[in-house]
C-alpha cells in the first residue's frame, strides 16, 4: 500500500532546513551526475536514478529522505521504489530543482 510518500514544496523544505531545532533530512538527488554538477541543493547526496536499485542499501531506512530531481517525476518514481524497500519517511520535492531555483534560490544556475 502506498501513501506514505508526501509531497513537500520548495518553501516547506527551505523552512525545514533552516529550522535548527529539527534534524535535517537526507536530500537524495537522483538526477544524472552532469545535472548535479550544474546545480544542487547544498548538502544533497548524488545517487543517479539508475544506480538506486544497487545502492539504496547505503541509505538509512529510518531517516527523513527528500528525493530530488529536475521536475519531480523521477524523484517520485524513486520515492515509490524506496517505499517498497521499507523506507517509511519519504518526501518528494514537488516541482524539483526547477521549482527550487524559481522559489528559493532565484540566482541558481538552470538548464
Amino acid at each position: 500500500m502506498f501513501g506514505r510518500i508526501r509531497q513537500i514544496s520548495p518553501l516547506e523544505l527551505s523552512d525545514w532546513m533552516a529550522d535548527g531545532g529539527r534534524a535535517r533530512p537526507l536530500l537524495l538527488d537522483v538526477r544524472e551526475s552532469w545535472e548535479f554538477d550544474v546545480s544542487r541543493i547544498e548538502g544533497a547526496r548524488s545517487m543517479p536514478m539508475r544506480s538506486v536499485p544497487a545502492r539504496f542499501v547505503e541509505l538509512d531506512r529510518e531517516a527523513d529522505v527528500v528525493v530530488v530531481c529536475q521536475h519531480g517525476a523521477r524523484s517520485f518514481q524513486v520515492a515509490m521504489f524506496l517505499e517498497q524497500q521499507g523506507f517509511g519517511r519519504i518526501f518528494n520535492l514537488a516541482g524539483g530543482m526547477s521549482a527550487w531555483s524559481h522559489q528559493v534560490v532565484p540566482q541558481m544556475r538552470r538548464y
